[in-house]
């Protein structure tokens, strides 16, 4: 009985994303995919680690994804993935989503915004003395 109880995930939409942001689920459609680099990890033998950027979007936006090894293969052009537990990784002052479960979902019935592109506005480190 206690199943029941449990709370259904909550989704975000690309323009709600901030710096630090964790626990996030998204529902997107992959824009575009491509390789950046296969390496060994930590510089030794091993399996190597495959890594794509891949420009994912919704309604409101689009944005940055690291995708990683096994996911690689679930981010083709078109397609519709849910991302589950995503945060938001700062690469050079810009926002990149990072460290999702990816799961290829049926096709969303949303056009994405990619007027809208989040990973390319700059945010600045700001300290703030007490």
């Amino acid at each position: 009985m206690a199943e029941q109880n449990k709370l259904q995930p909550t989704f975000t939409k690309i323009s709600q994303l901030r710096p630090g942001a964790e626990n996030l689920n998204l529902t997107v459609k992959v824009v575009s995919s491509k390789p950046i680099t296969t390496r060994s990890r930590n510089g030794t033998q091993g399996r190597n680690m495959r890594i794509s950027e891949c420009l994912v979007g919704d309604e409101t936006g689009v944005v940055v994804f690291t995708a990683r090894n096994d996911q690689v293969d679930a981010m083709k052009e078109g397609s519709t993935v849910i991302l589950r537990n995503a945060k938001i990784d700062m690469y050079k002052g810009s926002m990149r989503l990072a460290w999702a479960r990816v799961e290829v979902t049926d096709s969303a019935d949303f056009s994405v915004k990619e007027e809208n592109n989040l990973s390319l506005i700059e945010f600045e480190l700001i300290t703030v003395e007490e």
